[in-house]
């Protein structure tokens, strides 16, 4: 066989069902061997998307995502797809094909060092310059991006080996990683010293983030047990139900009150999974002042990286968290519960409706429409934070968003990642009209393919989050926010493409179409326009604590910021 057809036998040894992916020079001896393969390819309209759809099918069904680019310009295109998945920790493995070896570094033809420019955005990548490394590189490329804290791994295949006859032994396969120890032995001496903690505490708070999808029954049966509130980082919508009277919502920048005051006052934080992120702290100094932190993660050059680890234990939820539980009781803090109840119900989630139409409403009526038992992808922007307070799910895997990097183009192309891990499911993405235009392209996917995917693009006419810092920080200097002058008829584009498609602006078409086309069960494009104003709060401002929350005035848009400063 040659070396195309070993990288193919090699991923349906690995149980690859799906390949998102774009053909080129470089990589066609790969696209030939896929002929033969009885591995689906999904076409992708930019590379780009194609490791977005990798990244939200690792992320649904916690199988690793794989995706195919060819070399230079279609190499270069996956590295913001694989920087998203490696500061989400997501499992991918790209596979790009490279020119051959006698012309690489001689700037031949669509050449780019992918292997050095991927190096920083990946958890390991790979250049293969013998045939028969195949079998073994592709084993560990796999092992490395499933194991420990996940991440994207990146094999780079020069034409010439891809052509190359095999002549090794494609099942001895012994994975060779040095230095690489994917499973974390857990100190019991600290699990020890987190029990204690726990036990002392008066006032104490869990905050679970994306690393804790994996483990969210180890993380409920805890969390029940104990009755100890939980809030849930972006990344971490899912792991822990929305909604249970233990949870108080998300944190930081744009979180909720509770959750935030939560933090200001507690005096025990137990962090799992997470990495204690700059917009889920705001100010490291003014951080949970007054709390004993104890920091599970799995990796552990996370612990005490940003804010100090009182009690840092390295390991796997999976092993830590029960190793907790076994050992404590239900906590006796009602003075805090009552605390926390007290500050739930003076602000609850609210927003104006005096306007024709506005974004937190077109969300919700989703999130009643579908129940929550749908799976959401989001853009980046104001409306990815509406979703995630106003649209978060109740099980693990089924909201999907570029967290770390922020990556506008992420939502769209996710959606039909998650549609492929998910077959037959409803997928929901809540879009903004700048973001979304970023990979509209992959439409043509969707429609080609027929996936029961809803894109609801929330069209306020600009880039709304930049309005809104604008508007508040740079004394109103609206610099190159506008949109609507220019957006595209998004009704008329999605029909450009087979899909139907829909423009809504009053809120009694949208509670009573919603439903309608949801129950098509195909793909549709929804432009609801709504009103340009809008602002997210609670806020906190770049640079300040969590207990220096801006939260925003109910009634009137023009009230000063001096007056939204609330501190904690």
């Amino acid at each position: 066989m040659t070396g195309a057809e070993i990288i193919m036998r090699a991923l349906e040894r690995e149980g690859v069902q799906t390949i998102f992916g774009h053909p080129g020079g470089a990589i066609m001896p790969i696209y030939d061997a896929i002929y033969d393969s009885p591995i689906e390819h999904v076409l992708v309209r930019h590379e780009q998307a194609g490791a977005h759809m990798a990244d939200a099918f690792y992320r649904t069904s916690g199988k690793v995502g794989v995706c195919f680019a060819t070399s230079g310009p279609g190499a270069t295109n996956l590295v913001t797809g694989l920087a998203t998945a490696q500061m989400d920790s997501s499992a991918v493995v790209a596979i790009t094909g490279n020119i051959p070896q006698e012309l690489i570094g001689t700037d031949g033809f669509q050449e780019a060092d992918v292997y050095g420019i991927t190096m920083p955005v990946t958890k390991h990548n790979y250049l293969v310059k013998d045939v028969n490394d195949l079998p073994r590189v592709i084993r560990e490329a796999f092992y490395i991006a499933s194991t420990g804290r996940p991440g994207p791994v990146l094999i780079d295949i020069p034409k010439d080996v891809q052509i190359a006859d095999f002549t090794g032994d494609f099942d001895d396969v012994e994975i060779d990683l040095p230095g690489y120890d994917a499973k974390v032995p857990v100190d019991m001496t600290q699990v020890e010293a987190a029990i204690e903690a726990i036990k002392a505490a008066k006032k104490p708070i869990m905050m679970v983030g994306g690393g804790a999808q994996t483990s969210s029954q180890e993380i409920m049966d805890f969390a029940n047990k104990l009755g100890i509130p939980v809030i849930t980082t972006l990344m971490g919508i899912g792991a822990y139900p929305a909604g249970d009277d233990l949870a108080l919502g998300m944190p930081g920048m744009h979180g909720t009150v509770t959750a935030n005051r939560a933090i200001t006052h507690c005096d025990l934080l137990i962090g799992a999974g997470m990495r204690f992120d700059d917009r889920v702290t705001g100010k490291i100094s003014r951080f949970a002042k007054n709390a004993t932190v104890v920091h599970i993660d799995i990796d552990p050059a996370e612990l005490s990286k940003l804010v100090h680890a009182h009690v840092p234990v390295a390991g796997d939820l999976k092993d830590v968290i029960p190793a907790l539980s076994s050992k404590l009781d239900k906590l006796v803090i009602t003075e805090w519960w009552d605390q926390l109840k007290e500050w739930r119900d003076k602000y609850p989630e609210r927003y104006k409706t005096d306007k024709p139409l506005v974004s937190q409403e077109v969300i919700e009526m989703f999130h009643e429409a579908t129940k929550g038992d749908c799976v959401v992808t989001t853009e980046v922007g104001q409306h990815q934070m509406y979703a995630a307070r106003l649209f978060p799910t109740s099980k693990p895997r089924t909201f999907l968003t570029s967290g770390g990097l922020g990556t506008m183009g992420f939502g769209l192309p996710a959606a039909v990642g998650a549609a492929f891990a998910r077959p037959g499911e409803q997928i929901v993405c809540i879009a903004g009209d700048g973001s979304v235009q970023m990979n509209i392209q992959e439409l043509a996917t969707i429609k080609k393919h027929e996936l029961p995917i809803i894109i609801a693009i929330t069209n306020n006419g600009v880039l709304g989050m930049v309005r809104q810092w604008q508007e508040m920080f740079f004394e109103e200097r609206y610099s190159e926010i506008y949109l609507a002058d220019s957006n595209p008829d998004f009704q008329k584009l999605a029909e450009a493409y087979g899909i139907d498609g829909y423009t809504v602006y009053d809120r009694e078409t949208a509670k009573s179409l919603i439903p309608e086309v949801l129950a098509k069960g195909k793909p549709a494009v929804m432009n609801f326009v709504v009103y340009q104003s809008e602002h997210v709060f609670p806020m906190i401002p770049s640079g300040a604590g969590l207990d220096e929350m801006l939260i925003g005035d109910q009634e009137e848009d023009s009230a000063p910021i001096e007056s939204q400063l609330v501190t904690s």
